[in-house]
């Protein structure tokens, strides 16, 4: 369910993007680690426990490519992904907000995500993922406005929609694009998604497809 549809052809792009075979090519736990800036990232950003990495697995259709966990803090690295002969990497960044772990390794973490967010130059999109059971809270607007001061563009990815009903799902849609019509940096179009059902997950393809190729038009 997405507010904008998607072409045929914009579908089948986004499926050979993600029918390619992907690698995880590194974990980073420093900016001095970060891999060459010579491709545009797509950055997998949210709250812990959101479903970053289970998104992850379902673009790319394998259960254990991103690690998955039900325990908030799993991730405390940005782990990069890249799809074999495609210029592109994803990055599973580590959840912000409650995680269990100590409180200055999650201090850590977050001031890391922060730094990574507003400084690097090849961050072509920030993929935002909302939980739709919740909303936006407060530690999403506060990455919000990290992003719209560092002029990078972010776009709402909400998920686990298969947990709430079809009005309950339009109503956080409704709250989420009145939202983002305050945030200089977010991409107007909110993408609803559950890797349960797979709803969604094609315009997501779609979506990275098409930055994927803009990129490579301007470069």
């Amino acid at each position: 369910m997405t507010d904008e549809g998607f072409s045929a052809d914009e579908i089948a792009a986004g499926q050979r993007l993600f029918a390619e075979t992907w690698f995880f090519l590194k974990g980073v736990v420093g900016l001095e680690h970060l891999p060459g800036t010579d491709r545009p990232e797509i950055a997998f950003a949210g709250r812990s426990n959101v479903g970053k990495s289970s998104l992850i697995n379902a673009l790319v259709g394998r259960a254990g490519l991103a690690r998955a966990s039900n325990t908030p803090g799993r991730t405390q690295e940005l782990n990069f992904f890249l799809p074999e002969g495609q210029a592109l990497y994803a990055v599973d960044l580590p959840g912000y907000g409650f995680a269990k772990a100590p409180k200055e390794k999650v201090a850590a973490w977050t001031s890391l995500i922060k730094d990574y967010l507003r400084g690097r130059p090849n961050l072509a999109r920030v993929m935002l993922l909302v939980d739709s059971r919740h909303g936006i809270k407060a530690v999403d607007r506060e990455i919000m406005d990290l992003l719209d001061e560092a002029a990078v563009a972010y776009q709402i990815v909400l998920t686990k929609a298969d947990k709430i009903s079809d009005l309950a799902i339009k109503a956080v849609l409704r709250e989420t694009q009145a939202a983002i019509k305050k945030h200089a940096a977010a991409f107007p179009i909110v993408l609803v998604t559950s890797v349960e059902t797979g709803a969604g997950i094609p315009d997501v393809r779609s979506t990275i497809a098409g930055i994927a190729k803009e990129h490579a038009r301007q470069h």
